[in-house]
């Protein structure tokens, strides 16, 4: 079923690091902010590398994002999905990036998980000619990685900050 991307991008003329997803989820959908189910260990992970208490609210959230530098959207901006499964995506109409670009100075940006790499590829690199550093996906689905790990792994976004 073709859904519209309800959540605008979330940034300020003071954030240094762009995270991408791909598409939010059913849960992120109905909230109407970013990794809004329970157990995408989005919050969690980027509390715990930027030494914060993981934000509760929607408002905390948006407040955790802009007080640390960092700006927050999805490489699509329109596409046909079933429930909250990326392997589903199809007929992609991808958001522009440069209106995150173009209004602060972004130092890098990383992409959460394969499927976010894979259309930010496909659709924005060609635009913005800047490659994205994939992260291992934050996703529930992505069980194989604990948090510990993710953690060691999403580090990085700190050099940028």
């Amino acid at each position: 079923m073709k859904q519209v991307h309800p959540i605008p991008p979330l940034y300020s003329e003071n954030s240094r690091v762009l995270i991408l997803g791909s598409f939010p989820s059913v849960k992120s959908r109905e909230q109407g902010f970013f990794y809004g189910h329970p157990q995408n260990r989005f919050w969690r992970v980027t509390a715990a590398v930027l030494g914060c208490p993981v934000p509760q609210t929607v408002e905390e959230k948006r407040k955790f994002i802009l007080d640390n530098r960092l700006a927050l959207w999805d490489v699509i901006g329109e596409c046909e999905i079933t429930g909250s499964s990326d392997s589903s995506i199809k007929n992609v109409v991808p958001n522009d990036i440069n209106l995150i670009l173009t209004a602060c100075d972004i130092r890098a940006v990383f992409v959460n998980g394969r499927t976010a790499e894979k259309y930010y590829i496909k659709y924005a690199e060609p635009f913005t000619g800047i490659k994205a550093v994939c992260l291992p996906s934050t996703s529930p689905a992505n069980a194989a990685w604990s948090l510990e790990r993710l953690c060691g792994e999403w580090k990085i976004i700190t050099k940028y900050l």
